[in-house]
């Protein structure tokens, strides 16, 4: 028997905040329901969504990087006219939001500011994810009134083990309180401008530093941040940065305890689903790509960013800073290769990456496909950052 539901319902793994109703273990795909009916039936949908980055270039040295897999490529920052055009293409063919995480640190391209207030000017809703070493005090008066969110990747709550996971080792603690300084400054811009803009910290947990999961949360609580997410790893499919997915479950209590930390002001959040899927997905195929694409930060268009490396070239649809995103996206090719991660000669679970960006739209799709769990339009309320799915 067929359950319509919100794919395990969209709001199962929500948290409410003062702001509003906040998923990050899930997806938003039953408030976009006019592009499900249009994919259903065939059509060449438009993304809802695109994450992406304006450079290749970063100053970390993360042990949980995934762009590090990502090699070779151009490690260029891309020209603020090509960015700018790229806003373009995406508000002439329907693309409602833009984040700057993929592979690089977008804060270091000189095209950041004028990218984030074009995009506004646009109506197109704007997100970064950053280290936050580079996001100063003038960088972040001239975007923080123009974004949706921000999310700053935190390795870990102490100075030393962060500077051991995120940079050379745990004695150059000068990376820590940059990032702090930084974040510090982002939290007060809010609450003097009374602004929208969600902000966050992020920890990637892997099973050698859960020492750091507890001062994670006293430190997000400490910043005055909305939020502190954990989440899992991602690894490659032949387990390059070496993951025991295993190891997790011991993490279980650590990771409650932290959420229970949750004040009102702060929420401590654990993306639990990810967590508890162990790096392996539970569906073959790959629809997510079409709702949710990936831009490299060399102007590389791909579905997904485990096909970033140039092994996977055959999946690589052009570039936008050689032709312009609108006829990549017109193009036969784009089809091709949609059609192709959708089709039976393509396994989500053996030919890619665990745990993609798209994990939960994969899900939800393949079950709506296959008819176990329809999703059905959304008429409630709206969530924050409804066009992020």
């Amino acid at each position: 028997m067929t359950k319509n539901i919100q794919n395990l319902d969209d709001n199962k793994s929500s948290v409410q905040t003062k702001a509003g109703e906040l998923i990050l273990d899930s997806h938003k795909l039953s408030h976009h329901y006019d592009r499900i009916e249009a994919w259903e039936n065939g059509e060449k949908i438009a993304p809802v969504s695109v994450d992406m980055a304006l450079s290749r270039a970063c100053g970390a040295m993360c042990s949980f990087c995934y762009a590090m897999i990502q090699e070779p490529q151009e490690r260029a920052s891309i020209k603020t006219k090509d960015a700018l055009n790229l806003l373009d293409d995406f508000a002439e063919v329907g693309i409602k939001s833009v984040s700057l995480v993929s592979d690089g640190e977008s804060t270091l391209s000189k095209a950041y500011v004028p990218f984030i207030q074009h995009a506004s000017k646009l109506g197109i809703d704007v997100a970064n994810a950053t280290n936050g070493w580079e996001f100063e005090k003038e960088k972040i008066d001239q975007v923080l009134p123009h974004m949706t969110w921000i999310r700053f990747t935190v390795g870990a709550g102490t100075a030393e083990g962060y500077s051991k996971i995120m940079y050379k080792s745990e004695k150059h603690t000068e990376v820590f309180e940059r990032a702090m300084k930084n974040i510090r400054y982002a939290v007060e811009l809010k609450q003097k401008l009374n602004l929208d803009v969600t902000l966050g910290i992020q920890m990637v947990l892997t099973p050698d530093f859960k020492d750091e999961i507890l001062p994670f949360a006293k430190l997000a609580l400490d910043l005055g941040v909305d939020y502190g997410v954990i989440k899992h790893c991602s690894d490659d499919e032949m387990g390059t940065l070496g993951i025991d997915y295993s190891k997790y479950e011991e993490m279980y209590p650590l990771i409650s305890k932290a959420e229970n930390m949750s004040n009102e002001k702060t929420k401590i959040i654990a993306k639990w689903k990810k967590i508890k899927d162990k790096g392996v997905s539970s569906y073959n195929r790959l629809y997510g790509p079409q709702f949710l694409l990936q831009l490299s930060g060399s102007g590389l268009v791909a579905p997904a960013g485990q096909f970033f490396n140039a092994k996977y070239s055959k999946l690589h649809m052009g570039n936008f800073t050689d032709e312009r995103f609108i006829d990549i996206f017109k193009s036969n090719r784009y089809k091709k290769i949609m059609d192709y991660l959708a089709s039976p000669n393509f396994d989500a679970q053996t030919m890619m990456g665990t745990l993609p960006i798209t994990h939960y739209i994969n899900e939800a799709l393949n079950n709506h496909a296959s008819g176990k769990a329809r999703i059905i339009p959304n008429k409630g309320p709206k969530p924050l950052h409804v066009n992020f799915l």
